[in-house]
């Protein structure tokens, strides 16, 4: 049977304290005391069986077996090293694929691309849509959702934010003057237009503004993204996630006369449970600050 090698904790301090011919200096570098270090390097030693430093007046000095276990442990520690670096930059190359739903690719996703380009150039982004809300990651580096708890358990979640949605209306729609000065009350008398991906918005909002009722459905819509573009032309008052509405709050194509809301969901950044891309912190937090500014 082999021999199992030494602890790569003492030979670690054995290599810098070696390299650095300062058992201080190589405490300092890493981050852990003189006596720590020293301990490590007494270990290796009854390990090995023999001594590999020396005391040479106030230092110490390397034995022949020490430049021995020097020149190898520089060998091995320097090859690790740029293997590592290698691996490293062989990810940033590599595309990090984002899935998220149509809507949010369009409405939230897409206008963003340039900026997170600029400040995430590490990442270059790859973008698949999502029909649904996936039980599986399959395919994916992560996918940034509008979900509620509880999620899965395979799924490594970082939460961006909270899910806030609101009443919008076009200034062109018909009915918009006899709703204009009203308390949200008044839309428990309007059919509010809604989507299949999220039929429960409307009594969601209701309920977190304290309304007591929920509004009528009016027309409905396959995507939230259609649901968007209906509200846009007009077409009634729609209950949607603030984020998505930010440009054509600022541009008066819709008003939000009434409250934005939390509710249980949020925006979400998940990845696959066993993936370790430290592409996707960044990520995140670019996401979650992104999400902050709006």
């Amino acid at each position: 049977m082999a021999r199992e090698l030494p602890s790569l904790n003492a030979l670690r301090a054995f290599e810098a304290a070696a390299r650095l011919e300062s058992i201080s200096r190589a405490g300092s570098e890493l981050h852990v005391t003189h006596g720590a270090i020293s301990r490590q390097i007494r270990a290796l030693e009854a390990e090995l069986g023999v001594p590999l430093f020396q005391r040479q007046g106030r230092g110490v000095s390397l034995t022949a077996a020490g430049l021995r276990l020097r020149d190898a442990a520089a060998l091995s520690f320097g090859q690790l090293r740029d293997v590592c670096v290698e691996i490293s930059r062989d990810q940033t190359r590599t595309p990090f694929v984002l899935g998220c739903s149509g809507s949010l690719l369009a409405r939230w996703v897409i206008p963003r691309l340039e900026r997170m380009g600029h400040d995430l150039p590490e990442i270059p982004l790859h973008l698949s849509a999502l029909e649904d809300l996936p039980h599986a990651l399959d395919g994916l580096d992560a996918a940034l959702l509008l979900a509620a708890p509880p999620w899965p358990k395979d799924w490594q979640v970082e939460v961006l934010a909270p899910e806030t949605v609101g009443p919008v209306v076009s200034p062109g729609y018909s009915g918009w003057p006899k709703l204009k000065g009203q308390p949200a009350s008044c839309l428990l008398d309007e059919p509010l237009l809604h989507t299949a991906s999220r039929p429960q918005a409307s009594h969601e909002w209701a309920r977190a503004a304290k309304l007591p009722g929920s509004p009528p459905s009016g027309q409905g819509f396959p995507h939230l993204y259609y649901l968007l573009e209906a509200a846009i032309a007009g077409l009634g008052v729609a209950i949607v996630p603030a984020p998505l509405v930010t440009d054509e709050l600022a541009a008066g194509r819709l008003l939000a006369p009434w409250e934005f809301v939390p509710t249980d969901a949020a925006w979400i950044l998940a990845v696959p449970g066993r993936r370790h891309d430290r592409r996707a912190p960044a990520l995140a937090a670019w996401l979650a600050n992104e999400l902050a500014r709006g």
